[in-house]
């Protein structure tokens, strides 16, 4: 029996993605392995900021790849740079965010819902 409370977290992301998330277009977060990212589990509440605006989401999956390609692979990209994005513009702007070093740390695929828009 999994008796884990659901965990708070939060992250900032660059303006463009807010408002694809704000608007309910982006519903799929990329990040690498860093320490913080790895304690997010599906359940946990993750408030994303920029600048004086956040948005409360849920995560509803967190999925694990080794790289880039291979996420990119698995997932729906417009579900990850909104309806216009292609798999080649998607992979230059998370490759212009993170270099190799990062990517090597793994890549996680946070599957959000929007719960609210705090302002």
């Amino acid at each position: 029996m999994d008796t884990r409370q659901p965990g708070e977290h939060t992250l900032t992301i660059r303006k463009p993605y807010f408002d694809l998330i704000a608007d309910g277009a982006k519903t799929i977060e990329i990040r690498v392995g860093y320490p913080k990212i790895h304690r997010i589990a599906a359940g946990d509440l993750l408030r994303i900021s920029c600048g004086d605006s956040t948005l409360t989401t849920r995560v509803t999956q967190v999925a694990a790849y080794e790289s880039f390609p291979a996420m990119l692979d698995a997932e729906d990209t417009a579900a990850i740079g909104g309806p216009e994005a292609t798999r080649d513009e998607l992979a230059a702007a998370i490759r212009g965010i993170y270099p190799p070093e990062k990517e090597a740390l793994g890549v996680f695929a946070l599957h959000l819902a929007l719960v609210q828009a705090d302002a």
